[in-house]
């Protein structure tokens, strides 16, 4: 529960503090804000287990419908692993490489929108890939540290065409006629940087808790095994079969052949 208060703290922190008074008006803060919404709020909103909490509280009949939509082929295709970490890679290069930043900067509901969906995105990232949840389908926790391996270059590669990269937005920012601060350049490099280093730094948590979850996974593979094969040795047949290969192991080699048996018998 306290990592959902966090979450929903980071979440006010990014929309209503000093990072949502000057999203508008620095690159970089703008930055920090999509990393509090699209990462941090989300990771810890996650953990916070909203739906089991969801679950506790609801009514049968509600509780009814919602473990019949929970396993749906539709909620299994919106968080496949790699249907969310798409979802992850593209919202950022989208959000900054087309129109949808400037839309966002100066119409109120699309921004409002836009911070919601990147709570959204995040949120479904996260549930699927850590599944502390009850999720629609458990994936092999390896398959989510491959897929951070190229998430880390896609988050690089962004970071690197922001900062080498033309500006963006920049007749919305000229048009502030902004005479503090950092100048428009500098400006969109400090904010490729927090984009880059910050996202990856909050990402360690993240690795972190996956390597947990794939130990906690070849732990209860191990222990899967070691029951079926304590219920295999002590099944009847398996009992039964025991002692006659017991025996046929304790004699000599020769013995098992009838002709060299008799043979060397008869001496």
């Amino acid at each position: 529960m306290s990592c959902f208060v966090i979450g929903i703290g980071c979440w006010v922190l990014a929309s209503m503090s000093f990072v949502g008074v000057y999203a508008h008006t620095l690159f970089w803060i703008r930055a920090l804000q999509v990393v509090l919404l699209l990462l941090v709020a989300p990771f810890f909103l996650t953990l916070g287990r909203p739906m089991t909490i969801t679950r506790n509280a609801l009514p049968q009949w509600a509780l009814d419908g919602l473990s019949r939509a929970v396993p749906s082929r539709l909620a299994r295709i919106m968080t496949h692993p790699l249907t969310t970490s798409l979802a992850m890679l593209a919202t950022p290069w989208l959000l900054y490489l087309t129109p949808w930043y400037t839309a966002s900067l100066t119409n109120g509901a699309l921004g409002d929108a836009t911070r919601i969906m990147l709570v959204l995105i995040g949120f479904s990232y996260f549930y699927a890939r850590l599944q502390v949840d009850p999720v629609p389908r458990r994936y092999p926790q390896l398959i989510s540290l491959l897929i951070s391996v190229a998430e880390t270059i896609g988050d690089g590669v962004l970071g690197l065409v922001l900062w080498q990269g033309p500006l963006v937005a920049s007749t919305y920012y000229l048009a502030l006629h902004r005479s503090w601060g950092p100048d428009l350049r500098t400006d969109q490099t400090i904010g490729a940087g927090i984009l880059w280093i910050l996202g990856d730094v909050l990402g360690l948590p993240f690795l972190v808790l996956l390597m947990r979850a794939l130990s906690a996974d070849d732990r209860a593979h191990a222990a899967q095994i070691d029951a079926e094969l304590d219920r295999v040795g002590q099944s009847p047949s398996a009992r039964a079969t025991a002692p006659a290969q017991d025996l046929a192991t304790s004699t000599l080699w020769w013995e098992n052949d009838p002709q060299l048996r008799d043979r060397f018998g008869r001496h």
